[in-house]
């Protein structure tokens, strides 16, 4: 019982003693990509943004569906897991081939 009440009491000034006693506006507002928090929310926002980290999530899934195609390479037929691949990365180039000739790649507009 006095271990329990020895725990308790330090617990209790360890979080009296951990709380900070001045709050500052810009720390306690949430970080947002730059944007200014305190200003109006309904900006106009770039849709290049979002395209871009649409494309860069696609292609990250991707890759993290090519890594465990080098592991299986000796447990499987080498032609099936050859054809997979190169089928596998033939989407991928014509999906990024896609994205250039759109122009969602050029951020010169």
């Amino acid at each position: 019982i006095i271990i329990f009440t020895i725990t308790i009491i330090v617990m209790m000034l360890a979080t009296i003693l951990s709380k900070k006693t001045i709050t500052d506006r810009e720390k306690s507002s949430p970080f947002e990509c730059g944007f200014d928090p305190m200003n109006y929310s309904r900006l106009p926002f770039s849709l290049r943004f979002f395209l871009i980290a649409i494309i860069f999530l696609i292609f990250d899934v991707e890759i993290a569906l090519i890594l465990p195609m080098i592991l299986i390479i000796k447990t499987s037929n080498l032609m099936n897991w050859s054809m997979t691949s190169l089928f596998f990365i033939f989407i991928l180039l014509i999906g990024l081939y896609h994205e250039w000739n759109q122009g969602a790649l050029e951020w010169n507009n």
